[in-house]
């Protein structure tokens, strides 16, 4: 796959996974995350131990500028971006009236800002090329909602929404936009949950345990792999829990 891959939010989880897979593949790989530089130079290795080419840029995709300087690193050094994978994202877990009016903001701008400033920036070079392909990563609690996660809740359900609208949009040019919505997935970003909350989640989940980053990376390269025809979908990887 000779092909640019950029990844947003892979330092670590998902993101992380998505970036070796591809790297694998002998893919040029983009690598991007707001504050965990570390971690990021630990996943480029990674990615250069593999084979490929990759490029490694901080920057926070919930605000414009940030996208912008991150599409042109990505533009000087490998090109148009072939593969967009929009996984930044952050999570606030409270009642809604104890949620400030700031931490809204942050989250609808890490959440759901940021896969509309990468999409509308990814986007010309992949009508250029009549080709492309856009994967974002949402959750469950988009599709249905959750209790106490009423922000993030409603962040995602509008990632699952841009998805559809955008892969009508964008399938005149040959470009694909589908999304992931995922279950309980073995990330940082659960890290917070206590032994007994996760041992409650998943008794509700059929396949009685957690999903993996690999899996989620695994349903993402199909996404980008599946005949042209398929877009628009927002696929739950959840072990049967919704």
């Amino acid at each position: 796959m000779n092909k640019t891959v950029l990844i947003t939010g892979s330092s670590r989880g998902i993101g992380r996974a998505v970036a070796l897979k591809y790297a694998a593949l002998g893919c040029r790989i983009v690598l991007n995350c707001r504050d965990d530089v570390s971690g990021m130079a630990a996943v480029k290795e990674e990615v250069l131990r593999l084979g490929a080419d990759c490029l490694a840029v901080q920057a926070d995709v919930g605000k414009k500028d940030g996208c912008i300087r991150l599409f042109a690193e990505t533009e000087k050094t490998f090109g148009d971006v072939d593969i967009l994978i929009n996984n930044a994202g952050v999570s606030w877990t409270g009642l809604i009236q104890d949620m400030d009016f700031e931490e809204w903001d942050r989250l609808i701008a890490a959440n759901l800002s940021s896969v509309f400033f990468c999409c509308k920036l990814a986007v010309p070079g992949m009508i250029r090329k009549h080709a492309g392909d856009i994967v974002n990563v949402s959750s469950v609690w988009g599709v249905c909602g959750a209790s106490c996660e009423t922000a993030y809740s409603a962040s995602k359900g509008g990632v699952n929404a841009f998805t559809r609208a955008l892969a009508k949009e964008l399938a005149p040019s040959g470009i694909r936009v589908n999304a992931i919505a995922c279950g309980l997935i073995d990330t940082q970003m659960n890290r917070f949950l206590a032994p007994e909350e996760i041992d409650a989640l998943l008794e509700e989940i059929p396949a009685g345990r957690m999903g993996t980053p690999e899996e989620a990376a695994e349903l993402i390269l199909h996404l980008t792999e599946t005949p042209a025809y398929l877009t628009g979908q927002v696929i739950r990887l959840d072990g049967g829990w919704i």
